[in-house]
């Protein structure tokens, strides 16, 4: 049985000029230049909310229309944003992880370590201040397993899900359009088809709608 191919989901922006989209104060070119922070908000707070493996389709609405045609410009360029933020999420992933195995280290070896004092206090259980630092040992030694487990239990799969994201929006099929009365008002959460669409955020330099 074939499996469904991965949804397609839309996400629209409007801006009033091409420069908008990108940070001003990265002097590199175009096509190499961070995003601007507020745009790049907007697609990633859209894009979180569905499914890790969607496929997206990014529309750009430009008030003040270049002459020539941004499309590969504005493709390429939040293809290697976006590529660039994977790479990063992946480095963080790696990171995170090798401080797990190294906390878990640390906290089985302190566990063990209060295990033994706790056994070697066991002997002693008539006296009120052995038996509670006993306990205080048992406590403190599954206390220090906590920041392990917070991270392989919890930590590492936000991660990969907004790595999967940014990769998902690195390939994502975009179209830079110019920008009408009507276009730009609508943003499709839930597939390309326009019976799903819902307002819009216009996304402007000062970041307010």
């Amino acid at each position: 049985m074939k499996s469904s191919p991965a949804p397609v989901h839309q996400i629209e922006l409007r801006i009033v000029a091409l420069s908008e989209l990108f940070n001003s104060m990265d002097p590199t070119p175009f096509h190499h230049r961070d995003l601007d922070r507020d745009a790049v908000e907007f697609l990633e707070s859209w894009a979180l909310e569905f499914p890790p493996a969607s496929h997206f389709r990014i529309i750009v609405h430009i008030e003040n229309m270049p002459p020539d045609d941004p499309t590969p410009l504005v493709s390429e360029a939040m293809r290697n944003y976006f590529d660039y933020k994977s790479v990063l999420a992946l480095r963080n992933l790696r990171l995170l992880l090798i401080e797990g195995r190294t906390s878990l280290v640390i906290g089985i070896g302190f566990l063990a370590l209060c295990l033994l004092g706790a056994d070697l206090l066991a002997t002693f259980t008539t006296n009120t201040f052995f038996r509670l630092l006993k306990e205080s040992l048992l406590i403190g030694g599954w206390v220090a397993m906590w920041r392990p487990l917070q991270i392989f239990l919890y930590d590492w799969w936000p991660v990969m899900r907004r790595r999967r994201i940014y990769r998902n929006l690195g390939h994502a099929s975009v179209q830079v359009l110019p920008a009408t009365l009507q276009s730009g008002l609508w943003s499709s959460r839930s597939g390309s088809s326009p019976a799903h669409a819902v307002p819009a955020r216009a996304v402007h330099k000062d970041g307010h709608p």
